[in-house]
């Protein structure tokens, strides 16, 4: 991360703490940002509560990651936008900016300020929450202030009140009124219409109802390639050894946090013996369908980072940090993972091609990183495939 991030992080902290901008904290380029946060917040005297600092590190993670370059950006920024538009701030009340609002505020700043008008429209909650940031910490002349054009986005917002309020309803009254009328026109001049008027109706009706399941498949659609589907998780390989009759197989246990372990088949026996991968923290999906692989059940997909050319792979690393058992999760995409994957609907093949790791061998959904409690998931190989 660079030395001038670092400083703008150590700046602004320090503002949202009241503590003197010259407070000694020595060569800034030995830190990250969660060591730079851990020593800026035991100079300021203040504890977060043990669940708040979780939440915090989480954030860290996140900016830690943050692509440097601008033009590279704006899939993360639009994973803090769909997280952003159901909170009003990162962590807390919404009363008081917290510490992972000010980290994270300063990371993406620059970012934000060099995207175009359109970027920013597409990006509604983050810039109400830029807006809300800069109004409430003087950070003197720190940052340059963000812009917000309130008529591009003030409707978006919730929480309108007063006489705009009451304007927003007295024209929604009319477009109301408006809209009855233009169907009672419409009604009666259906009326007067013949019966191939009312056949060339009853066709476009049809039409339209035809055009209601395209609607709805494209919306199934959408939901099948949701990386929520996949039920990802943080294990630990207890023991593996070679597939009885296949070469290029191995068979590991693998612990889930579960009481029995999990049996997983996985292709690595021409990459990996049995000793490396033992005591191994891997990444694996856990809710597709047991099945058997020359014999053998298999209960899982581990997941593996491989070169263009496959002649080097790698299972995915989780974080020390991470808990064995824990779901991986994605900043921005809620939802249940399925019971169990259905291969007819081939799910799996439709959301493995938008993995991959990112210049810095970060795992990726799309370009939202795969997060533990611990931090992101990670591989040595940068732009590598997942799967």
């Amino acid at each position: 991360m660079g030395l001038q991030r670092k400083q703008i992080i150590s700046s602004a902290l320090s503002k949202h703490l009241s503590l003197s901008p010259e407070a000694p904290l020595g060569d800034l380029g030995e830190y990250d940002i969660k060591s730079l946060y851990l020593n800026i917040l035991k100079s300021s005297g203040k504890r977060s509560p043990s669940k708040e600092s979780e939440e915090v590190m989480k954030w860290i993670s996140f900016a830690e990651i943050f692509p440097i370059d601008s033009s590279t950006c704006f899939d993360a920024l639009s994973g803090l936008n769909k997280d952003l538009a159901l909170n009003s701030v990162l962590l807390g009340n919404g009363l008081t900016p917290s510490e992972a609002d000010i980290i994270v505020f300063s990371v993406i700043h620059s970012s934000v300020i060099g995207l175009s008008h359109l970027e920013r429209e597409k990006l509604v909650h983050v810039m109400r929450w830029m807006d809300y940031i800069q109004n409430k910490v003087d950070f003197g002349k720190l940052f340059e202030k963000v812009l917000i054009e309130k008529g591009a986005f003030e409707l978006q917002l919730q929480g309108i009140k007063g006489d705009a309020k009451s304007e927003i309803d007295t024209n929604a009254k009319k477009t109301v009124e408006n809209t009855k009328n233009k169907e009672k026109s419409e009604a009666d001049l259906s009326m007067k219409k013949s019966d191939v008027g009312n056949k060339s109706t009853g066709k476009k009706e049809s039409a339209q109802e035809k055009k209601k399941p395209s609607e709805t498949e494209a919306g199934e659609k959408d939901k099948e390639l949701s990386v929520s589907l996949l039920n990802i998780q943080v294990g630990l390989i207890r023991k593996a050894w070679k597939h009885p009759s296949a070469d290029s197989l191995l068979v590991e246990e693998i612990d889930i946090g579960d009481a029995k372990l999990r049996q997983v088949v996985s292709g690595l026996a021409k990459f990996y013996s049995p000793d490396d991968l033992t005591n191994r923290r891997v990444v694996l999906i856990t809710n597709v369908k047991p099945g058997k692989l020359r014999d053998v059940m298999s209960e899982g997909l581990v997941l593996c980072a491989s070169n263009e050319d496959h002649t080097i792979v790698e299972p995915l690393l989780p974080p020390e940090g991470a808990k064995v058992g824990e779901r991986v999760s994605f900043l921005g995409i809620d939802g249940k993972p399925e019971d169990v994957l259905n291969p007819k609907k081939k799910q799996l093949e439709k959301i493995t091609p938008n993995l991959f790791s990112d210049e810095k061998g970060v795992a990726t959904f799309k370009g939202i990183p795969f997060m533990t409690s611990g931090g992101p998931c990670t591989s040595s190989i940068p732009k590598a495939s997942i799967k």
